[in-house]
């Protein structure tokens, strides 16, 4: 009996190393339109008073206000734009993983289908529903088969094979769930700290405003300040975006986990309940 088609190492190999260069490539590529967009999107000159750059934003106009924040802003518009390119990347991996339909219903049908002792069915379901939950599920009733007529194995041996061969396709399949999501929960505190160094900067050159030899630059003062609070808005809002869609993902991945170890135990409870 051929066991359940599994991706290879080499494969798992070349996925891997193509997800590293995808993450290399968007880490680069968001911060070059974070330096674009602060440079000729908010530095517009239509931004400023006499269109210089260099003058004062023209009253109400927010992205020169921005532009106004310094150089730490395209850095967390590069780490923000980071957050929203990596969690779609995620969404679709995940989505894909998670198969055509809906996963609870899949495991039900797969759960029915093995109380009824219809293990093709049950393979069948696998075909249509697709995605990593339904390879492990499948590779599992594959061997499911394989032991229901291989008579020189017992009862407990059979069991700890079945379990066996469903621990080893969740360890080809799940891992790459978790890919970059390291990349996501580290935004979290980058996005704090850099918005945290641009307020130090802006009250640095508020102080500075305050320091000088009598009465105190009104303007240099008040971009100190600006500078400070947009930076640190920026930031705080770079870190709750990525920490919400780090918990999103992260409950998706463990829902698909529980969904694999419901199936998992439902086969080797079957097996054992029908061979003692």
């Amino acid at each position: 009996m051929a066991n359940a088609p599994k991706p290879t190492p080499a494969k798992k190999e070349s996925s891997s190393k193509g997800s590293n260069v995808f993450a290399s490539l968007a880490i680069i590529i968001c911060f070059i339109i974070g330096a674009l967009v602060w440079k000729f999107v908010m530095g517009d000159p239509a931004n400023f008073q006499g269109g210089d750059p260099e003058g004062e934003p023209i009253p109400g106009n927010y992205f020169a206000m921005v532009y106004k924040a310094g150089y730490i802003v395209p850095v967390l518009l590069g780490l923000l734009l980071m957050v929203v390119v990596f969690s779609f990347e995620r969404f679709f991996v995940i989505s894909r993983a998670s198969g055509k339909g809906n996963v609870d219903a899949f495991v039900s049908k797969v759960q029915g289908y093995l109380s009824s002792g219809n293990i093709d069915a049950a393979i069948s379901e696998c075909d249509k529903q697709q995605g990593s939950v339904a390879n492990v599920i499948k590779s599992g009733l594959f061997k499911y088969k394989e032991a229901s007529v291989d008579s020189t194995l017992d009862t407990e041996h059979s069991v700890l094979a079945i379990q066996k061969e469903i621990e080893e396709a969740t360890a080809l399949e799940m891992p790459m769930l978790e890919k970059n999501l390291t990349v996501i929960a580290t935004l979290v505190s980058i996005g704090t700290l850099t918005g945290l160094l641009g307020t130090v900067t802006g009250m640095i050159k508020a102080f500075s405003a305050l320091g000088t030899g009598g009465a105190p630059d009104q303007a240099q003062l008040a971009n100190g300040i600006s500078e400070a609070l947009i930076n640190t808005a920026t930031g705080i809002f770079t870190s709750t975006l990525a920490i919400i869609m780090y918990n999103v993902f992260t409950s998706k991945i463990d829902k698909l986990t529980y969904s694999i170890d419901e199936a998992g135990f439902s086969i080797v409870q079957t097996y054992a309940s029908k061979h003692k």
